[in-house]
């Protein structure tokens, strides 16, 4: 169905139209320098989310170690990354939401290694190709090593990658238009993800809408949504990442809320029908 202007919506590989996706934040797992409660409990908190987005007629989900807070950088942690994924492995087998994973922090090789032990389909990734100084200390583009290994297994495993990335700074002189150019023009990125300075805080429209004009990649919302704003975000993304305002309290760290959950499914996909109608 085509648009007013002409054009095309923009489907996302896997994801569909507009896609809606949730973030299950896991409790500590055993790359905590907090408690851990076990795989098993892991998985059953996670299985438990995931019903609840299904549930409310989400289309996605992305799994995160949020829980290990203060994050390792690239960390090579092999009980970790084999502790996630049975969780992500057990996740797919049960659910048929998209499934995709994100280690923290900018652990790229780690997100698609365990997404291809789990099946999952997508990654996100921190900081793609721009140098970030954050709470953890530098993280360094990673582009190169994430397509590298993206080329070794030879899975169709979709890159959603950060731009100006939430919980850090640029390195130096920075020029937002200089960096989405170059990312573009030399990644191979699936989808751009713009967010907030912090988890659940909310992107201006107009730093959102110049991204969005500036990419020939779908754009994703990546922190801020909720129901009091997504039509001011509507029309200017591809798709959105929702974690903070569908739990408990507002906090990323609470489970999911179903009713907060299935309030913004719902308005999602009125919207959603709205506009492949006109």
């Amino acid at each position: 169905m085509r648009r007013e202007d002409g054009t095309e919506p923009i489907k996302l590989p896997i994801l569909g139209f507009k896609p809606l996706i949730g973030v299950v934040h896991l409790p500590p797992t055993p790359s905590s320098p907090r408690g851990y409660g076990g795989v098993d409990r892991l998985i059953e908190y996670t299985l438990s989310e995931i019903a609840k987005l299904e549930e409310a007629g989400f289309d996605a989900v992305i799994i995160e170690n949020y829980g290990d807070k203060p994050f390792d950088i690239e960390s090579s942690d092999e009980v970790l990354l084999s502790v996630l994924s049975v969780i992500v492995r057990e996740t797919v087998k049960s659910t048929k939401l998209v499934v995709g994973v994100n280690v923290l922090r900018n652990n790229a090789k780690a997100s698609i290694a365990v997404a291809y032990a789990s099946g999952a389909r997508f990654v996100r990734v921190n900081a793609y190709c721009e140098l970030r100084v954050a709470p953890e200390g530098v993280l360094l583009p990673i582009a190169r090593e994430v397509e590298q290994l993206r080329k070794q297994l030879d899975r169709n495993i979709l890159v959603l990658a950060d731009i100006d990335v939430k919980h850090s700074d640029p390195f130096g002189v920075y020029n937002l238009g200089n960096v989405l150019y170059n990312c573009i023009e030399r990644g191979h990125m699936d989808a751009i993800i713009a967010s907030g300075t912090a988890t659940s805080k909310p992107p201006e429209p107009g730093y959102i809408a110049f991204i969005k004009r500036s990419s020939s990649k779908p754009v994703i919302l990546g922190s801020g949504l909720d129901i009091n704003n997504i039509q001011l975000y509507w029309n200017l993304v591809d798709g959105f990442i929702v974690g903070s305002s569908i739990k408990y309290m507002g906090r990323a760290e609470n489970p999911i809320d179903i009713r907060r959950a299935k309030q913004l499914a719902e308005m999602v996909e009125n919207m959603r029908t709205k506009t492949l109608a006109v």
